[in-house]
């Protein structure tokens, strides 16, 4: 069959982009019928003063509220059950949330099991959600995650040391309000990690084996956006309208991955994520010129569609120069962004890696990377960004 012309898919949540989009919560929660929200959210957003925008917001439309907040970085599992224990005891009926991924997933997870009345573990894999979950309305935070606008929910084991992956067309949110304001307050860190975790969802989207048409249309403009400005936001942190660019290019990038689904970089970093509770973000950026070394002869052209669309001149080159210089402009590009850690670094050390390329292996994201990896091609992955 002509490619293009398999079947595919493609979902996407209702969103409101623009500055001053996270003030419109109480407008949409009153549309979609909320009575009793429960806002989920984390102290650093609290802090930041985002999470009471919302309130106010949620406040002025006559709407009453209980605030969740004991979560933290990569949720666990028990913060989960005890945002369900929270939403149930208050008699909520819509969910809204205000922050990162962790967040976002958080409130997913109470979401899944409010309505489908079992544990959130029983849920992992693909379609394993069966009744919709209450409203759901997401204003992110940061620039990377686009849990906002996806069909997948990453909870953390820290009982088995993993990460789970929910993915259900049932979690992705009624309502997406991306206010690139929000982005100001991230310190360059944050900034730079999950700016590089929206490059990662772009690139793996784009060369994945259940990528589209409309994926790839999604994906290379989150490339085009993220490669231009993502460093010179780091640089410039007050400035809205690159702070808006690499806003735009995470949401571009989430609705490529969504759909697309996303490689080895992902299984990898959730493996790690899992093991360790370190920052996915981080684990990406470590993980992500490895792994395209590894899957370029399995896609030549997309990964030289990719070089151009970041901005590199190939003309001429042959073959190995043309990987050879993706390689090291993405090398570049991490340099520039402050991210330059090893996973030994990191805390990971040579026996870990048998464990993690197992766990790795097993995530649902492996299935459409461009190349299939045993699980020795996992570990020496994992050894070379050590």
């Amino acid at each position: 069959m002509a490619e293009g012309l398999e079947l595919r898919k493609f979902l996407a949540p209702e969103f409101i982009f623009g500055a001053g989009a996270r003030q419109l919560a109480g407008r949409y929660a009153k549309n979609l019928g909320g009575r009793k929200i429960l806002v989920v959210s984390d102290p650093g957003v609290v802090e930041a003063g985002w999470t009471k925008d919302v309130t106010d917001s949620l406040e002025a439309a006559g709407l009453s509220y209980v605030l969740f907040t004991a979560i933290t970085p990569n949720p666990k599992v028990e913060e989960v059950m005890a945002g369900v224990a929270l939403y149930q005891a208050e008699r909520c009926d819509l969910l809204v949330t205000v922050g990162g991924g962790s967040p976002i997933d958080c409130a997913k997870g109470i979401g899944i099991v409010s309505t489908n009345k079992k544990h959130i573990l029983d849920f992992e894999g693909v379609d394993m959600v069966t009744s919709p979950m209450p409203p759901l309305i997401c204003i992110p935070t940061t620039g990377g995650t686009s849990a906002d606008v996806s069909q997948f929910a990453i909870i953390s084991n820290p009982m088995e040391r993993v990460k789970i992956a929910i993915i259900s067309k049932s979690v992705v949110p009624d309502i997406a309000l991306i206010d690139p304001v929000t982005l100001t307050t991230m310190d360059p860190y944050l900034t730079a990690c999950t700016g590089l975790d929206a490059m990662t969802h772009a690139i793996e989207a784009f060369v994945s084996t259940a990528r589209s048409s409309m994926t790839d249309l999604h994906a290379l403009e989150a490339l085009r956006l993220l490669s231009a400005s993502l460093v010179p936001s780091i640089r410039n942190p007050d400035d809205l309208n690159l702070r808006g660019d690499v806003m735009m290019g995470s949401l571009q990038a989430g609705l490529a991955f969504s759909n697309a689904i996303l490689g080895a970089t992902h299984a990898m970093a959730h493996s790690l994520g899992g093991a360790l509770d370190l920052a996915h973000g981080e684990c990406n950026a470590i993980l992500l010129d490895h792994v395209i070394e590894f899957n370029f002869a399995a896609s030549p052209e997309r990964f030289e569609r990719i070089a151009q669309v970041m901005g590199l001149d190939l003309r001429g080159l042959p073959l190995k120069e043309r990987k050879k210089a993706l390689l090291r402009h993405v090398r570049e590009l991490k340099a520039q962004a402050g991210v330059a850690r090893t996973l030994a670094e990191v805390g990971v050390g040579l026996s870990d890696l048998s464990l993690f390329s197992e766990h790795a292996l097993n995530d649902p994201c492996m299935a459409t990377n461009p190349r299939r990896p045993s699980k020795r091609d996992i570990e020496v992955l994992y050894e070379e960004s050590l």
